[in-house]
């Protein structure tokens, strides 16, 4: 830029471009404790000041991880971010598992070794590097406002990026998930109930037999009482 070379980056970029950072890091130290990220900008092999970039925290998300955290979920934030960085915006969060300086490879490494914890890992991000990470949990959840590759590797995708849609999803899915239950409940009374009819059980005692027309019917019913139920999943309460 008018004749000098200007490098834009971490301190450990700089150093390795022969640029010593010096009481810059201090520096820096100061702006990452307010949950901002910074990189520093030399110009002519000196550092000549330092950009602190911060993406500020949506207004749902403390709702969100306290709902996750009421549901007995343990949040842990993981991030490519300094440590005193990721430290700041999870002192904030209440957030009191953070894995930082967690570089793009080693991100699916980390969800690996909490499975091997024995846990069940659900991942959420939204960026090219998050992708590994997604694939490799056992619940993938893309935001709406990342990259195509992020959307492909995950299994749920919250179409606006907010992350009160995660406490929201788990909701419906035990929702959808009692529902099955009741409804193969359903199926299997009118099963049990019609086939041993059938079969002659009853006619030695009381002359008893299911008729063709009666077993149809019975057999709809069964059908209308399961998507009956099943439509009560509209009125369940999710927010």
């Amino acid at each position: 830029m008018n004749g000098q070379r200007v490098l834009i980056g971490s301190a450990k970029y700089l150093e390795a471009e022969g640029v010593a950072a010096g009481e810059w890091k201090t520096r820096a130290d100061e702006v990452r404790g307010h949950g901002a990220t910074v990189v520093l900008v030399a110009a002519d092999g000196q550092v000549a000041g330092a950009l602190g970039i911060a993406d500020p925290i949506r207004g749902t998300t403390r709702q969100a991880l306290n709902e996750l955290r009421a549901e007995g979920i343990k949040v842990v934030m993981m991030t490519g971010d300094n440590a005193v960085t990721a430290a700041a915006v999870a002192r904030e969060l209440g957030i009191e598992n953070v894995e930082a300086d967690v570089l793009p490879e080693r991100k699916s490494e980390v969800v690996e070794r909490l499975r091997s914890e024995g846990r069940v890992v659900a991942m959420a991000g939204d960026g090219v590097n998050d992708a590994p990470a997604l694939a490799a949990a056992d619940v993938g959840i893309a935001m709406g406002t990342g990259t195509d590759v992020a959307m492909e590797s995950a299994g749920v995708t919250l179409l606006n990026g907010d992350l009160i849609g995660i406490a929201r999803a788990r909701r419906l899915s035990r929702a959808t998930m009692g529902n099955i239950r009741q409804n193969l409940f359903l199926a299997f009374v009118y099963n049990a109930a019609g086939i041993p009819v059938a079969a002659g059980v009853l006619y030695p005692f009381f002359g008893l037999t299911l008729s063709p027309a009666i077993a149809a019917a019975a057999m709809a019913l069964s059908s209308v009482s399961v998507i009956g139920n099943s439509l009560r999943l509209r009125s369940a309460r999710i927010r």
